[in-house]
């Protein structure tokens, strides 16, 4: 079910937007009525993007930029405001993982995640606050369940994220007066998804049953966390920021379950 907003000549830039969740906000958008800038480092994931989301009639505007590359990332919004004009909605979802035990991580591959995933999202925040529509202009940061429960095999994701957790706060707290709101989305286990397919399928979380942790008992899907993207920047959320919002059906809230679980097979197995 698509929420009905209109961001009629509102210009909305999504960095990541050329595939999974972050083209599913910006198909979101481009639903409903926006200039879509999508922002992504292969060429031929931008064309693509570009040609699907022109399906729905409105403008949309595509850019290469590798956001580990301050400058470039500056040329991609001087781009992305020439075509389109200021921003009004900025959202920052590039990301890398990999499932690897930290100690057998190399510096190079902990360092890969946190320059896409921490560092890229400054270099997307700090080059977009000069084009940022001031007052009423919306940011939202891509994170992840990782920012605030560890997993194993993901020490390099979970440090990231908790960056940008920070990061989010931070600047809401140093943009509020300007008139910007920024926040965070977390989703929880998305279905069809190349995260889920890497990671969760693959036994990353804690517990090899990718549902058993949700109260709600199924995976989310795309258009979970685009219509929350959508709400996040309509007027209807016009005092949250700082917020960094759950969207997995509950799963963090029984993340210790499987930990539990374990400790008590092994409870047992020592008391028999």
């Amino acid at each position: 079910m698509q929420i009905d907003l209109d961001f009629a000549d509102r210009h909305v830039v999504v960095f990541g937007g050329t595939t999974g969740i972050n083209f599913g906000i910006a198909q979101a958008f481009a639903r409903q009525g926006a200039r879509v800038t999508v922002v992504s480092r292969k060429r031929e994931n931008v064309e693509e993007a570009c040609a699907a989301l022109g399906q729905f009639g409105g403008q949309v505007n595509g850019v290469c930029a590798d956001v580990r590359d301050f400058d470039a990332v500056g040329r991609a919004m001087a781009a992305s405001v020439a075509a389109f004009g200021d921003i009004d909605v900025l959202v920052s979802g590039a990301a890398g993982n990999f499932l690897c035990e930290a100690k057998d991580m190399s510096s190079n591959g902990f360092r890969a995640v946190v320059d896409i995933d921490l560092v890229g999202t400054f270099h997307v925040l700090r080059q977009a606050f000069a084009h940022m529509s001031k007052p009423g202009g919306v940011v939202l940061n891509i994170t992840a369940p990782q920012s605030s429960i560890p997993m194993r095999f993901q020490a390099h994701a979970c440090a990231a994220k908790a960056g940008v957790d920070q990061l989010t706060r931070v600047l809401a707290l140093e943009w509020g007066p300007a008139g910007l709101r920024v926040n965070a989305i977390s989703p929880g286990p998305i279905a069809q998804t190349e995260g889920f397919k890497r990671l969760i399928a693959n036994g990353a979380g804690n517990s090899g049953d990718s549902n058993a942790n949700v109260p709600l008992g199924r995976l989310g899907s795309v258009d979970d966390i685009a219509n929350l993207a959508l709400f996040l920047a309509s007027p209807y959320a016009s005092y949250i920021s700082g917020a960094v919002v759950s969207c997995d059906g509950g799963g963090a809230l029984d993340s210790v379950k499987p930990t539990l679980e374990a400790a008590g097979a092994r409870a047992t197995q020592t008391n028999a």
